[in-house]
């Protein structure tokens, strides 16, 4: 439910999306400083009357390249466009990035793409963007080949934080720590796991605490443990926003070997199974612990709960 429209090939664009103002990178997390370069693609396209199309790759180049990394994702394809829309992106090249495209010489990515394919007016990217076979293109190039070919290149200077460049590495490492504050403030919003609700063990339905079982796929995982969170239910085509706690890991008090994410909505009591969710974390809570008993669990589970009530209640 991005609202806007998303190619997964160039060679499918339309004409009402050719002449845009393209800004180019993977933008995974959509964090501060791909909103900074995404605001001035958006001036310059106010300016020239042009649409913004954001360029992106589809699947992230480094599953690509590293077949067995560990999942990294900050955002899912259908979050990606979510936000890019939010922050003024009018339609989305989500290009398919396969071993054709990873072979494209750098000059026939901009020949072939962003010339003949996307006939881009303007393109913006950051200071170390790389393009092309063997990441054989840079910013230099680019701009060379703006000036040949007609088109204007914006380069984006680092954008920093206190001396600090806005990276989703930083903010990989802050979720990594539990530190999901801190990751929101780099992002410039909260993070979140979109999935949909798979059929679990319903253990926690037995001993009055039932939950959402939501997928986790390719994102990130952060610190495992108790979270307050709030998650969007999808209702009728939009967003449903309800307080919440969630636990991540591997359920040691059970002998769990597979991860699971473990959402409880508070104070509601509708089927959530096979449904989309949005969970947005707030706040970590406490790191994941192995209990003597079930009853010591449903004790702490109790205390969990109403810890993610005051978290959530103070904002």
């Amino acid at each position: 439910m991005s609202g806007i429209p998303v190619f997964d090939d160039w060679l499918d664009v339309t004409v009402p999306w050719h002449g845009a103002v393209v800004p180019l990178g993977n933008f995974d997390g959509v964090h501060r400083g791909h909103q900074v370069l995404i605001g001035q693609a958006a001036e310059a396209a106010k300016a020239k009357d042009a649409p913004v199309v954001a360029l992106t790759f589809e699947p992230h180049p480094r599953t690509f390249f590293v077949k067995d990394t560990a999942p990294f994702r900050l955002t899912s394809p259908q979050a990606k466009a979510r936000l890019l829309a939010r922050f003024g992106v009018q339609a989305v090249l989500a290009q398919r990035f396969d071993p054709a495209f990873a072979a494209v010489a750098a000059e026939d990515f901009v020949d072939g793409i962003l010339v003949a394919g996307l006939r881009a007016r303007h393109v913006v990217c950051g200071y170390d963007f790389t393009f092309g076979a063997r990441r054989s293109g840079n910013v230099d190039m680019l701009q060379r080949m703006g000036a040949e070919r007609g088109f204007a290149v914006t380069v984006v200077p680092p954008v920093m934080r206190e001396g600090e460049i806005y990276s989703s590495t930083r903010i990989r490492e802050a979720l990594r720590a539990g530190m999901v504050r801190e990751a929101a403030d780099l992002l410039g919003h909260s993070w979140e796991i979109e999935g949909m609700v798979e059929q679990g063990d319903q253990r926690g339905r037995t001993i009055g605490f039932p939950t959402a079982n939501v997928a986790l796929g390719e994102y990130l995982r952060p610190r495992f443990g108790v979270y307050a969170v709030r998650a969007a239910i999808e209702e009728n085509g939009a967003w449903a926003w309800r307080d919440g706690v969630a636990n991540l890991g591997r359920r040691p008090t059970f002998g769990k070997l597979r991860e699971n994410f473990e959402v409880h909505v508070l104070d509601y009591d509708g089927d959530l199974y096979g449904r989309a969710v949005r969970v947005a974390l707030v706040d970590f809570i406490r790191p994941e612990m192995k209990f003597a008993g079930l009853d010591a669990l449903k004790s702490q589970i109790a205390a969990d709960r109403d810890a993610a009530r005051e978290i959530l209640r103070a904002g």
